[in-house]
């Protein structure tokens, strides 16, 4: 028999799983999910994992909880690390109790690794704060969907009414006005602040708030839906002075991000920091041109070269795997001067043990010339590892100076195998190079683009979206990704 462990995913966010969590997550051979686990956690596991959705979603159930039990007796039969990962914590509402019960009587061996639970983190992320020495010395968590097989209620509502300061009902959308009814019919004033949050700790959050006596008319106006938290109590009041998570530059701007999906997580966690709903919608798929006989030869003879130019974080990636699967290292790049196109491209080379010569102060191919001109290329040879389909002013430039410029293509840009959906339109799409322009004009026109906003990376991306008629509202300033999010972010913080 294999171990199963009861793992907590968090409230929805998925920088809130604690590392016990993810570390499992990535061992698992087999996983058991929830509807309210963050998917992109799924992200983290083996290839080979067997990945299993159990739903639990409010009135919808995939399998029932009796399913759900034996699924796991018979994945512990077959996998030695089964991770059934469910919302928030476990053991909080989350039927992990029983499930843990039901393991114990079956003599499986597991292990309980508490989550962020969605009772404290969701009001936080609202700005609620659940006890305050001036407003709330106690607080209460209290289902709000008690098991339909009881006769009656376990829930001591007088208690709740007149004995506790902060309430937090969990899964009681449903069930707002009954809640409400018996707050009040038990003795709690009716003017006490309430609030339904639904979607917590992601992009999407929406708070409402109102008083007690009006909180379940305030849900039908809004046509609030499962799931979502409800907190009673005076601390509520608080969440106009601390709402910070709203207040962040970026919050609920859905933005796009196109570029390949090894790449886009370094944009898209940047983004996302500053509040933004990201879509990862990768347009290029890059591939090494393999095998490569011009690349080896390269290699073989680098003490012919005077100068490498390399020219994105790719290039430099897919030559240093060259470079090493041909048995050398850094010490055959001695006496070459090497130029890094940017910022990125240079802490790439420093990744592999080389520091750059030189780095434009202008991060294009117009800045590299800059360097060039001061340099002697007259019957010098120029080593330049780049894409298939580029521009030809750095070649032109070194051929025109009587240098010898050795263009070799490394890799080639194409369509991504999987086109992904845009199901809504997004407020910005991203474009960080001309092949991005181009293949999201071919696979999905630019129709889009005209209700939403358009940022570009460079004046080269800028460029390309003009040849197809397409404005940029936003070009970064600096052409890298911190620049990109930081034109990004001025641009709604003028706004």
């Amino acid at each position: 028999m294999g171990k199963v462990y009861l793992v907590g995913a968090g409230p929805g966010d998925v920088k809130l799983i604690t590392l016990r969590g993810l570390e499992l997550i990535k061992e698992a051979e087999c996983i058991i999910y929830d509807y309210l686990a963050n998917k992109e956690l799924l992200s983290h596991a083996r290839e080979d994992a067997e990945i299993i959705y159990a739903g639990k979603q409010a009135s919808q159930h995939e399998l029932t909880q009796k399913e759900i039990n034996e699924l796991l007796l018979k994945k512990a039969e077959k996998y030695s690390i089964v991770v059934r990962l469910k919302g928030g914590d476990p053991f909080i509402f989350g039927r992990g109790g029983e499930e843990a019960v039901f393991l114990s009587e079956k003599g499986i061996d597991f292990e309980v690794c508490p989550g962020v639970t969605s009772a404290i983190s969701v009001p936080a992320y609202a700005g609620i704060p659940l006890t305050h020495r001036h407003y709330a010395s106690s607080v209460a968590f209290v289902t709000g969907h008690e098991d339909e097989s009881k006769t009656s209620s376990s829930i001591n509502w007088k208690g709740l009414a007149t004995g506790v300061d902060t309430l937090v009902f969990l899964m009681g959308i449903r069930n707002i006005g009954l809640i409400k009814t018996r707050l009040i019919e038990n003795g709690m004033d009716p003017k006490t602040d309430a609030c339904i949050i639904m979607r917590g700790t992601l992009p999407d959050q929406k708070v409402i708030s109102s008083s007690l006596e009006q909180i379940d008319k305030e849900a039908e106006k809004h046509r609030v839906k499962p799931p979502g938290i409800i907190v009673v109590g005076k601390i509520v009041g608080l969440r106009d002075r601390l709402r910070w998570f709203e207040k962040r530059p970026l919050f609920g701007k859905k933005i796009v991000v196109t570029r390949p999906v090894h790449q886009s997580k370094k944009l898209g966690s940047a983004l996302a920091d500053k509040g933004a709903d990201i879509l990862y919608i990768p347009v290029i798929d890059i591939k090494p041109i393999q095998p490569n006989k011009r690349l080896d030869e390269a290699i073989e003879g680098l003490d012919r070269y005077y100068a490498a130019i390399f020219t994105s974080t790719n290039s430099v990636q897919i030559f240093f795997d060259a470079l090493f699967r041909n048995r050398k290292d850094v010490r055959s790049l001695r006496g070459i001067n090497i130029i890094a196109i940017g910022d990125a491209t240079a802490t790439a080379l420093r990744t592999k043990g080389v520091i750059p010569d030189y780095v434009p102060e202008k991060w294009t191919s117009e800045g590299i010339i800059e360097i060039l001109k001061g340099l002697d290329l007259k019957n010098r040879r120029i080593l330049l590892p780049r894409a298939e389909e580029a521009r030809d002013v750095i070649v032109n430039y070194i051929n025109n100076s009587e240098g010898i410029c050795d263009v070799i293509p490394i890799y080639k840009t194409g369509l991504p195998d999987i086109v992904e959906k845009i199901e809504e339109t997004p407020d910005v799409v991203t474009f960080t190079s001309s092949s991005t322009v181009k293949n999201f004009v071919f696979i999905y026109g630019k129709e889009i683009l005209e209700n939403c906003t358009v940022a570009s990376i460079g004046p080269i991306t800028t460029g390309t979206l003009k040849d197809y008629g397409i404005d940029a509202q936003i070009e970064a300033q600096r052409y890298d990704i911190a620049g990109l999010v930081d034109a990004i972010e001025g641009y709604y913080t003028k706004t």
